[in-house]
């Protein structure tokens, strides 16, 4: 038998950021974002060799272990062997036999939440091989355990929410540690009209987010007033953005989304670069409303808010940078799998 699965990326609307402990736990965060057309993919075979067998293409890793209740957490393919050692171990499995084999759409560290979309996306894998009784908060609610308790990769829990449950949330992340999810329900008009304003640019630099995150940490940690003051500006876009978005308000939405980006700025050094700025001041002199970096900064994708007779101009311009455009359409569906069974056991009428 196989089993697949996939997750969708997500784009990081307003409010990231503030997801991220302490920042989180002492104040509180509100985060909105929306899933999109680009995937983690996974693929479990099953088999009798009395090995587990990993191909990791995103960590260039290929690895082969026998069956065991524990894999090495040794730096290779870190995601897949942490998920299955935290089921192993909850569930009481036997030592499993398989190879498993895992994908995503664009480069890890582009700022769509690679690793944390991965970990679910391989969680649901696991979860549709056995049967497990997992829901999809108690699915992100596990994905984010494995990845920042058991494997310790700094980062925040919208992303791993964002690819259980699909489509446009408005989260909310208590101090004591719950979070709530709330599916945002938006005229497909707005919707379409929205898409047909964003342009999403990749600058062609993956970067690792950790060290800038670690640095907002340490900044809400030791009370950096500017840092501190930054994520709550970010944190109010994110109520502002949701009542500008349920109305239609695009060039609202630009505006505070403009907000949120010279917020963003102030919590951490090394968001932006003048590759970054490049960038933004090319597709803003190009016709471009307003841009902001996804997840942490530093690189990876650029989200734009243009009039959409004015996308091609900018598009254009961004052409003569080091980066590409990637199309993208929004997609309602969170993770799930399916189970491919051997056409020999199929029955043919």
């Amino acid at each position: 038998m196989i089993i697949r699965s996939k997750a969708p990326m997500r784009l990081g609307l307003a409010g990231g950021g503030t997801d991220v402990s302490p920042y989180s736990n002492l104040y509180g965060g509100l985060v909105l974002n929306a899933t999109i057309n680009l995937y983690a993919h996974c693929t479990i075979e099953e088999t009798t060799d009395g090995l587990i067998t990993i191909c990791s293409y995103d960590a260039e890793a290929k690895e082969t272990y026998p069956s065991a209740l524990q894999l090495p957490i040794d730096g290779k393919a870190i995601l897949i062997k942490g998920v299955y050692n935290r089921l192993v171990a909850d569930y009481h499995l036997s030592p499993l036999s398989f190879r498993i084999t895992t994908w995503n759409d664009v480069p890890p560290g582009s700022g769509l939440g690679t690793s944390s979309t991965m970990v679910v996306c391989i969680l649901k894998a696991f979860v549709e091989w056995q049967n497990l009784p997992l829901g999809d908060y108690e699915v992100a609610k596990l994905a984010y355990e494995i990845e920042r308790v058991d494997l310790g990769l700094s980062g925040g829990k919208q992303d791993q929410f964002a690819a259980a449950f699909g489509g446009f949330n408005y989260m909310e992340f208590h101090q004591n540690g719950t979070v709530i999810v709330n599916p945002l329900r938006i005229k497909r008009w707005i919707i379409d009209e929205l898409e047909a304003s964003t342009l999403l640019y990749f600058t062609g630099r993956s970067r690792s987010s950790a060290a800038i995150i670690e640095e907002q940490m340490d900044n809400t940690e030791k009370g950096n007033q500017q840092a501190i003051e930054a994520m709550h500006k970010i944190k109010q876009t994110a109520i502002d953005t949701k009542q500008a978005l349920l109305k239609g308000d695009i060039d609202t939405f630009a505006h505070i989304l403009h907000q949120g980006w010279e917020s963003k700025k102030h919590m951490a050094h090394h968001i932006s670069n003048p590759m970054i700025e490049e960038a933004m001041e090319t597709a803003l002199n190009a016709g471009a409303k307003a841009g902001k970096v996804s997840g942490a900064g530093g690189g990876g994708f650029i989200m734009f808010i243009v009039d959409p007779e004015k996308k091609k101009y900018v598009e254009q311009a961004l052409t003569h940078l080091n980066g590409h455009v990637m199309p993208f359409t929004f997609c309602d569906n969170g993770a799930h799998g399916w189970k491919i069974y051997p056409t020999d056991n199929i029955q043919h009428f």
